[in-house]
């Protein structure tokens, strides 16, 4: 089937041969047709923002003619019953431009349009002027000489006029409906985009189909871990009335419903295919019938529901939740445009709760498979190494952000962490990589951080990795004299990652910032690393982490950094437990969960006993260590 054209709407209220006029409920005009301004000698410039009896005042000639009340008090009807009226033939002479009035004749009818809530925001005033039509009765009743032919003649006028009108009405009605579905499909579509969360998906739902579709309404889902769809595994989600008298009890209603349901047809048909179910009459039969005694039943019965339509919530061959439509005797049976309407919707809203399932499952897949290159840090004697993950807020932001903290085999701790580049599962899976790269170049060679990250780069290109990463790598060393003064060497090597943090045990607080920035992993290989240290005493907190932890929009990283400083200070104030401190930081830095992964590895030195250098233990580097003892920086 061919595409069809969107029809312009204005455009065809312009060009409706028929006058029409659109006005607010207080009788301001917002638009005229070209019918109406020709029709009454006005200017869509001279009319429009102005008051309809301003703009087409009383004949002063003819105090006596009652048009204009009669039309303000048709207006009034149909804007206070919400419903159409149509007038009887009216007297209302025009205004010509010289000031001049002009007799006319008028066949009128008022229409209110409503909004989703049933609110009354505008009135189409159509009026035809039948003022020919009139004159010539007039001259037919008054003639002596007429004819058969012409009673006949002004008696096929006349029906054809009002067949005209009810044929325009149709239109106009027509009209109405098709913009009112355009704009509720796009106002769904819009909502849905909005969220990725199903109850707040299905929540905003129930707050636009009531009350353009139905007077109230219940939404349900499906368990996930349901094999078996029926109406037993459906949860109710939530429950909406137009009326707000009635809305608590649907929402009561609604959390009793499951719990009182029996067996139930409609859900189960809807559940089962991918039809709606509908029951045009007798609703309430029907309900009391599937829900056993008790409070459901008799909130049910209170409501008083006369129709009934059940929509299954599909996607992609599996139903994940159900629509209820609900109206009372007061309301038409639902017609074959709303039912399709509403079927329409009920497939958008199925697909964007699968879409929120599947984006659901890659997030937790991501997270499963980050964490588990996530391994528990080394815990050396006198070193005490505490690690914190936190995955980003939104569900595409799973990446690359790891930490590792572990021993090489001359019994010197090596801290580490860094952040892929990217935010999704490719990018968790090239972290694996590299942190295994890591990993195993520091164990086999027992090398230093900048010779462990030289190392990382050239295998990164060998491997053809294909993607650029941020990493800091720092060893804690101590030789034997070292040992004696209870002091130990953080020697580390940057590569464009945000510099580690020192808290030392007066408590203040300083960035481990290298002399000269070096290039991120995988961009330059050849690219010359240096090793960097500092000399820590006992008590000493060394803090690592990614960017996510001190990044925000529109603030610079240095704003970051300090906020940081910040918080490291004043929570070491309040406790000197490595954990508490931790904690205390993401809380103080995270106000809430952060739009990118943040990793931290914190690593505080412990008062040792004094022994003998031979037994210094698994923290002490022996001096043919590669690297050992370290200058303050080389290349």
């Amino acid at each position: 089937m061919r595409a069809l054209p969107e029809p312009d709407f204005r455009q065809v209220f312009d060009e409706t041969p028929t006058p029409l006029l659109l006005l607010t409920p207080d009788l301001v005009i917002v638009r005229a047709n070209r019918a109406r301004l020709e029709a009454t000698a006005t200017t869509l410039e001279g009319t429009v923002g102005r008051g309809l009896f301003e703009v087409f005042p009383l004949n002063p000639d003819d105090p006596a003619a009652d048009g204009l009340v009669n039309l303000r008090d048709s207006l009034a009807q149909a804007r206070d019953t919400r419903r159409p009226h149509t007038m009887a033939i009216q007297r209302y002479d025009i205004r010509m431009p010289d000031g001049t009035y002009v007799e006319r004749f008028w066949s009128p009818r008022n229409v209110p349009v409503l909004d989703e809530r049933g609110e009354v925001v505008l009135l189409l005033h159509r009026s035809d002027d039948i003022t020919e039509y009139v004159r010539g009765r007039e001259a037919v009743r008054l003639s002596a000489e007429a004819t058969d032919r012409l009673r006949e003649r002004a008696e096929q006028v006349e029906a054809d006029l009002f067949s005209r009108t009810r044929e325009l009405e149709q239109l106009v009605a027509d009209l109405g409906r098709a913009t009112a579905r355009a704009e509720l499909l796009a106002r769904v579509t819009s909502e849905l985009a909005a969220t990725e969360d199903a109850e707040d998906a299905v929540t905003r739902l129930s707050r636009l189909v009531v009350p353009v579709l139905a007077d109230w309404c219940v939404v349900s889902l499906v368990a996930d871990d349901r094999r078996q769809r029926t109406a037993r595994s459906l949860r109710v989600v939530t429950g909406w009335h137009a009326d707000p008298t009635a809305r608590d009890l649907v929402a009561e209603y609604a959390a009793l419903r499951q719990a009182a349901l029996r067996a139930d047809p409609l859900l189960e048909g809807a559940l089962t295919s991918d039809r709606p179910q509908v029951r045009g009459e007798r609703a309430l039969e029907h309900l009391v019938s599937v829900l056993a005694p008790g409070r459901a039943r008799d909130l049910v019965t209170e409501l008083d529901p006369e129709s009934l339509v059940v929509l299954p919530l599909r996607a992609r061959g599996r139903t994940l939740g159900v629509l209820s439509l609900v109206s009372g005797a007061a309301r038409a049976p639902v017609s074959p445009e709303e039912l399709e309407t509403a079927t329409d919707i009920a497939g958008r809203v199925g697909l964007a709760l699968d879409n929120a399932r599947l984006s659901r499952q890659q997030r937790e897949l991501a997270e499963a498979l980050q964490r588990s290159l996530l391994s528990a840090p080394a815990q050396p004697d006198h070193t005490q190494v505490v690690v914190r993950y936190t995955p980003a807020a939104e569900s595409a932001q799973v990446g690359g952000d790891w930490y590792d903290a572990f021993l090489q085999a001359s019994g010197a701790m090596i801290l580490t962490i860094g952040d892929v580049l990217g935010h999704n599962t490719e990018a968790a899976a090239s972290m694996g990589q590299v942190r295994s790269l890591l990993r195993g170049i520091a164990v086999a060679t027992g090398a230093g951080p900048a010779e462990i990250l030289a190392g990382v780069d050239q295998a990164m290109v060998t491997l053809q990795v294909g993607t650029t990463a941020t990493a800091v790598v720092a060893r804690l060393e101590q030789t034997p004299d070292e040992s004696r003064r209870a002091v130990t060497r953080l020697r580390w090597s940057n590569a464009g990652h945000p510099p580690p943090v020192l808290l030392s045990p007066d408590g203040s607080v300083r960035p481990l910032s290298a002399e000269h920035s070096e290039l991120l992993l995988g961009v330059v290989p050849s690219s010359a690393r240096r090793d960097h240290e500092v000399v820590l005493e006992e008590g000493s907190t060394v803090l690592l982490y990614t960017d996510g932890l001190v990044e925000r929009r529109g603030e610079s990283l240095q704003r970051g950094l300090d906020r940081l400083e910040s918080a490291l200070r004043d929570v070491a104030r309040l406790s000197p437990d490595l954990d508490d401190l931790c904690d205390g930081v993401l809380e103080r830095m995270l106000l809430e969960r952060p739009e990118d992964d943040v990793a931290l590895v914190a690593v505080r030195l412990h008062r040792q006993d004094r022994l003998r250098p031979a037994e210094a233990g698994p923290t002490r580097v022996p001096d043919d260590v590669p690297g050992a003892p370290a200058v303050v920086e080389r290349g």
